[in-house]
């Protein structure tokens, strides 16, 4: 079967979905189509509270009322090929589509690692944006009794104190010295981890997982310090790897990450083929270094500006690198961080000074649910412009991460955040005599 469209979406995770709406909400006159693998589309950021917050994998379905309401075409399928000469895709189920315009949006896969002896093995997990897959494993743990998490980057943390919640006994494995190790700074870090450790996870950092044991199903993890660990199931959380052999297949550049090549526009090598999301090349905000940071909400402001710029280039609509914007929550904790942490500036060789205040996220404190708030910011010693920050919150933690993320990327200093204005209220924010961002940008400017 033959068809044509105008604009032609791969991938119905957010990437897709945010390119597609957009596309239709800008050309309105343009027939928009957007093919995707799944019937359902999982929430990406909310997968891992199926396994304990959530009552099932329903409650974390992106909805497509948005998609359909705008006119955007769907179709489940399979996209197999794409022939950019004729400007043709075709599809599992025998589609051949042409299109004026192309995003690929294809997303990324969790990382499955060849050298893990065992890793075939029966009862041994990943954590894909899968629903089938997923609902699986959600159904099988109600025959386990402990399961070993792989890796403490923000799923495996979010994923083991999910699992936690649902009384499984849960060990979470991490080789770096600290879980969230290289998101966060060690004086963060440890408090995350100091946390997820009351909580019941039985938290061994600073050691890795050598072999998975077991004769054709899981029995135990042998670490690298020689300790055997017996549990009933493994969940590996090693990183996350881009889909992008079906571009690579057309001839569209890949870096050697294995990225898809883009732009400041997003486009790809090839006229007319866009590429957003986990599937596409970043650079890093600070540093323009090719980064491998796979977030939603980078995926989404890709995918806004590539669409936005499929029939005319706009100068101001420009994406310029990736912040890495994160935040995570353990009880009734959070932890954010945007753009270089003290480490990070250091191996970069950055010249800079730090500035940390901790504080109370409500005034006076006894006023509804306070809790402590740390901000601890990164500044440019030669021109004072703020480069990164990290908070531990309340609630309100997510916000503020994503405040600073504004001022990093609009190129604020400490001198701009000093004179700044800001609105308070005793039972949503700290005291504006103490409000902690401000407070550590004080205490940058004194190490100025």
């Amino acid at each position: 079967m033959k068809e044509k469209t105008d604009i032609l979406v791969i991938g119905g995770s957010a990437a897709g979905l945010v390119a597609a709406m957009t596309a239709k909400s800008n050309y309105k006159d343009k027939k928009v189509v957007l093919i995707r693998k799944e019937e359902k589309v999982m929430i990406p950021c909310g997968i891992p509270y199926i396994f304990g917050t959530l009552e099932s994998s329903e409650q974390n379905i992106l909805p497509d009322g948005g998609l359909i309401n705008l006119g955007v075409e769907i179709k489940v399928d399979t996209v197999i090929s794409i022939n950019s000469t004729e400007k043709m895709c075709t599809t599992v189920g025998g589609l051949s589509i042409s299109y004026d315009k192309l995003i690929i949006a294809t997303g990324s896969q969790p990382a499955k690692p060849g050298w893990l002896k065992g890793s075939d093995l029966d009862h041994v997990y990943t954590i894909p944006k899968n629903k089938i897959y997923l609902d699986e494993l959600v159904s099988q743990l109600k025959t386990y009794k402990h399961v070993t998490v792989v890796g403490a980057g923000f799923i495996g943390v979010e994923v083991s104190d999910e699992l936690n919640k649902r009384g499984l006994a849960v060990s979470l494995i991490e080789k770096e010295s600290h879980i969230l190790a290289l998101a966060f700074d060690p004086d963060i870090a440890i408090e995350a981890e100091s946390i997820l450790k009351q909580r019941g996870v039985n938290v061994l950092s600073g050691v890795s997982i050598k072999e998975i044991q077991g004769k054709g199903k899981v029995s135990s993890v042998l670490l690298s310090d020689g300790r055997n660990i017996e549990t009933d199931a493994v969940i590996l959380s090693m990183g996350y790897h881009p889909n992008a052999q079906l571009a690579q297949a057309s001839g569209i550049h890949i870096n050697e990450k294995g990225f898809i090549v883009v732009d400041e526009f997003l486009r790809t090598n090839i006229p007319d083929i866009y590429a957003a999301g986990d599937c596409a090349e970043k650079r890093d905000f600070a540093t323009n270094k090719i980064s491998t940071t796979m977030l939603a909400s980078t995926a989404c402001a890709e995918a806004r500006v590539a669409a936005l710029n499929l029939y005319k280039i706009s100068t101001v609509r420009k994406f310029k690198g990736t912040i890495g914007i994160y935040s995570t929550n353990i009880g009734d904790s959070s932890f954010g961080v945007a753009g270089l942490t003290e480490e990070a500036a250091q191996k970069e060789g950055f010249n800079f000074v730090t500035g940390k205040f901790a504080g109370i996220d409500r005034h006076p404190g006894k006023l509804n649910n306070p809790h402590k708030q740390i901000v601890k910011l990164i500044v440019s010693k030669e021109c004072g412009r703020i480069l990164g920050g990290s908070v531990l919150g309340g609630v309100s933690a997510g916000e503020l991460t994503n405040v600073i993320g504004f001022i990093i990327q609009g190129g604020m200093t400490i001198s701009d955040l000093l004179v700044s204005q800001i609105g308070t209220q005793p039972m949503l924010t700290a005291s504006p005599a103490a409000y902690p961002l401000i407070k550590a940008a004080e205490a940058a400017s004194k190490n100025l």
